[in-house]
């Protein structure tokens, strides 16, 4: 399942798209079947796995099948008003169930959970159990107390938990690609933004777990991982935000510096991140970059608007002009690099003229992907209470529409330009739409489509492209 409304977003990255988990596990059973459904953002997917790794470890087996599972956990996602009505529709068709199975246990986990806290047990009487993203290792004393007649909710927020210790079961059965969350929270305050209020204040990870994660996922022979994290650029061990030392004897890490210690793990091992904030982008991360050819030459970079005053409104933290020095040392220093967006369209206030320097802004970067959305007006955002959601719907609808439209030309032509060259794919499995071809993505993270071969998957292989769409690339496999 996702939260993303594929009417108002293009160009999605299905990595980012969660669904429901089935992990075998090698604890004893207690019986008890689990079935865990995940929304939004790669985060989520990346704690579901780490909550379906806490409940294997009391005896709990998952399922896909959610007709057989004693427990159901939605791990949902607040970012816009759309995913949480359908959390709410999925909540309700369990809650008639409940009626049928009176010993069926449900819960909400994550952003949702966190943002409406006790009223979802008491008010609305959709579920057994609340619990926010810092809370998962109470999740087995939440389920005994719903067992014993009681509901039970933990959403209190932590300046320390990051599950370190915790080895996540992994989601990909196909065992090629894993998301690695770096670090949790955020302290950027974007005023259209929940995060801060359901996730908390950001805190990093010890970077050898983080070491050690990556390295057994290489061992059990993923070839690719994911370094997670809302402003991975701001990823700081045992160092202030102002970069003071913390501790004394014990060793500083930036994210530059993790990234070079990820990337020497083995040089099959593909390392990506997500997701970049354009105020916290430096140039050592871009340097470092360049000096390993297993880091992926992508990065993600929101600019949600090309005019100053939005920016300012939004409280991103940059101008239109930081964004494209940005830009211009990412060209500069990895000249192959793809770089893929978020936009805002319709945030409060928005005028047609700032409407039109977030078209000439994609104009001038030529973003070769993005993520698009019509703004939504979340509850306790700084934009709820100092901004009026002023802009008519139609307005909004017009003008994501003439984004999607410009950022389609654009990737189709930063996709032309790749039709004649040879590109290292990432074998992921076989093509939605025929097994006759396989799939996979390359280095700028890319979906490829060619005829199938007899390697499996986590192979990488050499493809010519031939031809593409705004969304694929379309080759050959050269000899074997």
């Amino acid at each position: 399942m996702s939260n993303i409304d594929l009417g108002t977003s293009k160009f999605i990255d299905e990595q980012r798209q969660g669904e429901s988990i089935h992990v075998e596990t090698t604890s004893l059973s207690n019986g008890k079947k689990l079935f865990l459904e995940s929304y939004g953002c790669a985060m989520n997917f990346s704690d579901s796995e780490v909550v379906a790794s806490i409940l294997s470890q009391k005896g709990y087996s998952t399922t896909r099948d959610e007709l057989e599972a004693d427990v159901i956990l939605l791990n949902t996602c607040s970012i816009r008003e759309n995913a949480e009505q359908k959390v709410r529709i999925r909540l309700n068709d369990f809650k008639n169930r409940k009626k049928r199975q009176p010993g069926l246990i449900v819960g909400v986990l994550g952003c949702m959970a966190e943002r409406l806290k006790q009223n979802l047990l008491d008010e609305e009487k959709l579920v057994d159990i609340v619990a926010g993203p810092d809370s998962y290792r109470d999740l087995p004393n939440l389920i005994s107390a719903v067992e014993s007649g009681q509901k039970a909710v933990n959403v209190l927020l932590s300046r320390e938990e990051t599950y370190a210790d915790i080895s996540p079961v992994r989601l990909d059965e196909k065992g090629v690609s894993s998301f690695v969350s770096i670090t949790r929270g955020c302290d950027n305050m974007c005023s259209f933004c929940v995060v801060p209020f359901t996730r908390g204040r950001e805190r990093s990870r010890d970077p050898q777990t983080i070491l050690e994660e990556c390295t057994t996922l290489f061992h059990n022979g993923y070839r690719e991982v994911t370094l997670l994290g809302q402003n991975v650029d701001s990823y700081r061990w045992n160092m202030t935000s102002k970069g003071e030392v913390k501790e004394e004897n014990v060793a500083t890490t930036n994210f530059a510096e993790l990234l070079e210690m990820v990337a020497k793990i083995h040089p099959l091992l593909r390392i990506r991140f997500s997701t970049s904030h354009p105020k916290d982008m430096t140039d050592d991360v871009l340097e470092t970059m360049a000096n390993y050819p297993n880091i992926a030459n992508h990065i993600h970079l929101p600019v949600q608007s090309g005019n100053n005053d939005m920016l300012y409104r939004m409280n991103r933290g940059y101008t239109r002009e930081w964004f494209l020095d940005r830009v211009a040392a990412i060209k500069r220093i990895l000249p192959d690099c793809t770089i893929s967006t978020d936009i805002i369209t319709g945030f409060c206030g928005e005028t047609e003229d700032e409407h039109q320097d977030t078209l000439s802004l994609m104009k001038e970067v030529k973003f070769d992907f993005a993520y698009m959305y019509m703004y939504s007006e979340r509850p306790k955002t700084l934009a709820e209470r100092k901004f009026k959601d002023d802009v008519p719907e139609e307005v909004k609808k017009h003008r994501l529409s003439e984004i999607i439209d410009l950022q389609r030309k654009n990737s189709l032509q930063a996709h032309q330009s790749f039709i004649g060259y040879i590109q290292e794919v990432l074998i992921e499995g076989f093509s939605k739409r025929s097994e006759e071809h396989q799939v996979g993505r390359n280095q700028n993270n890319i979906k490829v489509v060619f005829p199938k071969t007899d390697l499996p998957i986590a192979t990488y292989v050499q493809v010519k492209i031939t031809d593409c769409t705004s969304a694929t690339l379309i080759g050959e496999v050269l000899a074997l």
